[in-house]
């Protein structure tokens, strides 16, 4: 099953900095990532289904970040349709957190939660987009700053963030969201073209990675 979006809807993209990709610099107020290119795709295939598209990520937001602004942000708005990426901040990038605070995956689970029930309370229909991390070594910024990265982190931020998307994938059972399998995608991408080409830090989507998630969203929506 798909989402029907009908026409006159409101969707709105939220989450981090791969869903707000500049959008306060745009035009359009979308960004310059896959939230542009599902609008534009959907205006080209359905130019007589008019839809509003709103994008309200902000860069380094983890959860409790959303949590904080949601009101205002998301269910003010209401929107007929939420597409919600997050997690990559709430995994290892504890280490650039001043207060050192570790997020559990019950307590990514427990803030997760809070955001989506008064959406699926109003009817709200929810993309759920798992996080994902690319297997690449070097310098990631996320979370607030900048941090270098070889084989050892990577193992250690996958042990933290495999679970989270584990939360992610039963969050959309619960809520009968549509969940789009971002990691699992990615994976099977990079095995052909291999993992830079897709996102460069190994969290931040290249065009092509962009362009990947705007067609995987689509295949979702009808």
């Amino acid at each position: 099953m798909t989402i029907s979006i009908r026409p006159g809807s409101t969707v709105m993209f939220t989450g981090d900095s791969i869903t707000d990709c500049q959008r306060l610099e745009s035009e359009d107020g979308l960004g310059f990532g896959y939230p542009l290119r599902v609008a534009g795709e959907w205006g080209l295939r359905y130019p007589e289904r008019p839809v509003t598209w709103l994008n309200t990520g902000i860069g380094g937001n983890k959860v409790r970040d959303l949590e904080a602004r949601w009101r205002t942000d998301v269910l003010d708005a209401r929107p007929d349709v939420v597409s919600v990426l997050v997690g990559v901040n709430d995994m290892g990038w504890h280490t650039l957190d001043p207060k050192g605070h570790v997020i559990s995956a019950e307590e990514f689970e427990a803030g997760y939660d809070h955001l989506l029930a008064p959406l699926a309370e109003a009817g709200t229909r929810l993309i759920l987009i798992e996080p994902f991390l690319l297997p690449i070594h070097g310098v990631v910024e996320a979370g607030g700053g900048a941090v270098r990265v070889g084989p050892a982190e990577r193992e250690d931020w996958r042990t933290d963030l495999d679970p989270k998307i584990q939360v992610v994938r039963g969050l959309a059972r619960r809520y009968c969201a549509h969940l789009l399998a971002a990691d699992g995608m990615f994976a099977g991408l990079s095995a052909t073209a291999g993992p830079e080409h897709w996102a460069a830090d190994g969290v931040h989507p290249t065009p092509a990675g962009h362009a990947a998630l705007a067609a995987a969203w689509l295949r979702l929506v009808a």
